[in-house]
């Protein structure tokens, strides 16, 4: 395509970034804009698995913690209707509501499985926020039995939140392979290492599973050809 053409569906404002990058060349910015969105598409797999897994486990240890499958539905006005919470304009029980109200709209009968399924990433991980924290008596610490005794909840919980504003980056076809206007993957590599060491934390075995998925790299060292 030439690059008038993918200027006008893309946007100039969007496409200046990787120009600027590439020392004014259509041909190289093009060039990046193809790693860099190639790069986005392999996180996708990684992203989804380690979603699903820090969901299951945080669940599990919930679940055990109020001795209740469905506390995700019991616990909206309990804990997470808790007055500490307003603050937090009561995050978590209006998530909850959000999903029951969605489930009705679709004809459907509310349960705990399609509650959670309808929850978003960042439902799970403010659970590692102080003030929910505290509420589920800190359970969810146990979600990684690895981890190093060195490493709390803040730790973890920043760790989550740097996973967490880097995929919405990606899932909102930001650009990720700049630091100012320097071409560079440096934050990617780093978010992609944090996400492999929670999982390692986790079990073990996640990794071998995850890494069947990950081209992450791979494409990253497309940059070198540039």
């Amino acid at each position: 395509m030439e690059y008038s053409k993918l200027e006008y569906f893309v946007s100039q404002p969007r496409l200046d970034r990787f120009l600027i990058a590439t020392g004014n060349s259509k041909l190289k910015a093009q060039k990046l804009y193809r790693i860099n969105l190639r790069v986005s598409q392999s996180f996708y797999p990684v992203f989804n698995l380690f979603e699903i897994f820090l969901r299951n486990i945080v669940n599990y240890q919930i679940s055990s913690h109020f001795a209740n499958p469905n506390w995700i539905i019991t616990e909206k006005n309990r804990f997470m209707n808790d007055p500490s919470l307003v603050r937090s304009k009561y995050f978590l029980r209006k998530s909850v509501q959000k999903a029951e109200n969605t489930i009705n709209r679709k004809g459907g009968t509310i349960t705990a499985g399609k509650v959670i399924a309808e929850q978003s990433f960042g439902f799970w991980t403010s659970l590692f926020d102080t003030h929910h924290y505290r509420l589920i008596g800190g359970v969810i610490i146990h979600c990684f039995p690895n981890k190093p005794s060195t490493m709390n909840r803040s730790l973890i919980n920043q760790k989550l939140n740097r996973i967490r504003e880097f995929r919405n980056r990606v899932y909102h076809n930001e650009p990720i392979c700049f630091n100012g206007n320097a071409i560079d993957f440096l934050n990617a590599t780093l978010i992609k290492q944090e996400m492999y060491e929670l999982l390692e934390w986790m079990d073990t075995d996640l990794i071998d599973y995850v890494d069947y998925f990950n081209g992450i790299d791979k494409k990253i060292n497309a940059v070198n050809n540039l």
